[in-house]
């Protein structure tokens, strides 16, 4: 089994987060009510909003638990990197569903990165990508100040996407 790449373990989970590395800190709408939570919950659980952004997912479980593995490859032909992860935290509560992963060894990155889907008392559905990371490989380091744009594009990404699946289920719905 590979070894996280970083000792502040679990610190996506609430915060804060801890000095020396890029953070990232991103918020989406995404839905209303306790079924386009469920729904949101799901998909980022079962790393379907993940697929479905276009990333290559190979998970050692269907959905997100403590120790899971996790591989996730984004780009195409040389262009593709892969990164392994393990889930460190997940939550499966009334109000809050999501989990973190950590890198492991080989990862392009060094850190963590949380994926959070929120029901807040007016109904309000939200979903937070919360990160913190820094380059652990030579071409991490030679992207330099473009990484934290990609890391910034691709939460996004997941958000619209998010958003779509839960239309999509909410259009089923009715």
């Amino acid at each position: 089994m590979s070894t996280l790449t970083y000792p502040e373990v679990g610190a996506t989970r609430l915060g804060p987060l801890p000095d020396g590395y890029h953070h990232l800190h991103h918020r989406n709408r995404i839905g209303h009510g306790r079924a386009d939570f469920e729904a949101a919950g799901a998909a980022v659980t079962e790393f379907r909003m993940h697929r479905v952004a276009g990333a290559r997912v190979v998970a050692s479980t269907r959905r997100a638990e403590p120790g899971a593995a996790v591989r996730v490859a984004l780009g195409a032909g040389p262009f593709r990197f892969t990164a392994p992860c393990r889930v460190i935290w997940t939550e499966y509560a009334a109000q809050r569903i999501g989990f973190g992963y950590g890198t492991l060894t080989r990862h392009p990155e060094c850190g963590e990165e949380s994926f959070v889907v929120d029901l807040a008392d007016d109904g309000t559905v939200s979903f937070t990508v919360m990160a913190f990371s820094r380059p652990a490989r030579w071409y991490a380091r030679l992207a330099g100040p473009l990484v934290p744009v990609a890391q910034l594009w691709y939460a996004r990404r997941l958000g619209s996407t998010l958003r779509r699946i839960v239309t999509e289920a909410r259009q089923k719905r009715n």
